[in-house]
């Protein structure tokens, strides 16, 4: 597998139509969950972009962002190619976002809005979930956080 970090900037043309294609393929379409996905966060984050090999097309993808003002870091927009499920691609995109915002911001909490199916999931990689099930474009969603080690120790 091939991943690559980028900006939002650094994403050609060609790119980010290939971006936004993809998660529309599975969020809006597969989903059937006719949301906004273009929500004005994508120039902010930064992008992973996984392929089988340079050159080849997406086969994973996800966005992430380190804290700004009182917003808190997040991770989200998470995309596995229906033919790389149960292969542990998902798992290693969420590591991967979770490495990038520890090295660049160490002491961040990070939140992710995770489908509720998908919790237990989520908890495996020191999530916990804050708050009630919610709608999002027909989808239950929980909020989940991940809280800083210092965070955790006080606890």
């Amino acid at each position: 597998m091939h991943y690559r970090w980028t900006t939002f900037d650094d994403l050609s043309a060609a790119q980010l139509y290939e971006l936004l294609a993809f998660r529309q393929d599975v969020f809006i379409v597969e989903q059937a969950s006719p949301y906004q996905d273009l929500d004005g966060l994508d120039p902010g984050c930064w992008h992973l972009l996984v392929r089988e090999r340079p050159g080849g097309p997406l086969v994973g993808c996800l966005r992430a962002r380190g804290p700004e003002g009182d917003e808190p870091a997040f991770i989200g927009r998470i995309v596995v190619a229906p033919g790389q499920r149960g292969t542990g691609l998902g798992r290693r995109l969420v590591a991967e976002g979770i490495a990038l915002l520890t090295r660049l911001h160490p002491l961040c909490d990070i939140r992710i809005g995770a489908q509720a199916h998908l919790e237990d999931y989520y908890a495996g990689f020191g999530f916990v979930r804050d708050g009630e099930v919610y709608d999002d474009g027909g989808v239950p969603h929980v909020t989940m956080w991940r809280r800083t080690a210092r965070d955790r120790a006080a606890a």
